[in-house]
């Protein structure tokens, strides 16, 4: 069979709500956390086995079912929620031979929370839609602390009344939800988030290393910039590596990085927008993914660019 035997959990708490037959696809660090919140909120959930799965025993306790294909998922979802990698992994799952499109049903949502080139997200959902389907690209933001809290910030674009239509689903694992605009649009915003935000990592993480090879004590570096101009997220995020040498403070791949400034660099070239320093950034990321390990998280840059040699 494709999909495993239906294992639903119930709750007393949930009587009276109206539950939804939620497919899922892409359970990593962040997808785990929102998929154990749908459980939590009573929704019927079914998610693709995937070898990037994060384990599901938790989830399948609590009543997941697994499906083997996209195709056969989309079979039986009345809403599809993608969290994976980036546009090729939306396109393959989405048109692939066994996609989600070979077995999506009219009406059915396909609510995208993935990190995605907009001009992509605008040709995927014009194919879900001459399908009989529905599309809103959600991405998110924040951490997979935050995403197993149930509060991540959503971005969403796509029609207002499908919006709304989806808030309260939406509201089950995010704590601040921004409708952008149309179709594309919550792909653009994530873009220029992650640029802002990385970018500002990766400028501090140089600065840090300057630091180290300039003799500056790390404690005198992060007490200077945080009561100043230096202050902020970017900065809290880094403060556990420099002081300690604790990286979990950002819980983000620098291939993930390299992704995300990709895809904006991508983004502002389609658009004709000046993006020399996002190219710069994106030159430090490849550089230290060619020489460092892709999958190290991005607090450790520090280390890396503190040991690269003077050009």
């Amino acid at each position: 069979m494709a999909c495993s035997r239906l294992k639903w959990a119930h709750d007393a708490s949930h009587k009276g709500t109206s539950m939804t037959h939620i497919g899922m696809i892409g359970i990593g660090m962040m997808g785990h956390g929102i998929a154990s919140n749908l459980l939590k909120h009573g929704h019927h959930l079914t998610v693709l086995e995937h070898a990037g799965n994060q384990p599901l025993d938790a989830l399948l306790a609590a009543g997941a079912q697994t499906c083997s294909t996209p195709q056969a998922l989309a079979a039986q979802s009345d809403v599809i929620i993608l969290c994976v990698t980036g546009t090729p992994q939306v396109e393959a799952v989405l048109l692939g031979d066994d996609g989600v499109l070979k077995g999506l049903r009219p009406g059915t949502i396909v609510i995208d929370c993935s990190t995605a080139v907009p001009a992509s997200t605008e040709k995927v959902a014009a194919l879900v839609m001459a399908q009989g389907g529905k599309f809103l690209d959600s991405p998110m933001t924040r951490t997979p602390k935050e995403a197993a809290e149930g509060r991540l910030n959503l971005l969403v674009g796509g029609d207002a009344a499908l919006f709304e239509r989806c808030r309260p689903i939406l509201a089950c694992f995010a704590e601040n939800i921004v409708h952008t605009g149309p179709i594309g649009s919550g792909h653009r915003m994530k873009l220029l988030h992650n640029y802002v935000s990385l970018g500002t990592v990766t400028l501090l993480a140089e600065a840090a290393a300057c630091a180290q090879r300039a003799g500056v004590d790390a404690s005198t570096f992060v007490e200077v910039l945080s009561k100043g101009g230096g202050f902020g997220a970017a900065l809290d995020r880094l403060k556990p590596t420099l002081l300690s040498g604790d990286t979990s403070g950002l819980r983000f791949s620098m291939s993930n990085a390299l992704k995300d400034l990709s895809y904006y660099n991508q983004m502002a070239s389609d658009t004709h927008a000046d993006h020399t320093v996002a190219q710069a950034v994106k030159t430090t990321l490849e550089t230290a993914c060619r020489e460092g390990d892709p999958n190290a998280l991005v607090p450790e840059l520090i280390a890396l660019l503190a040991k690269r040699p003077s050009p």
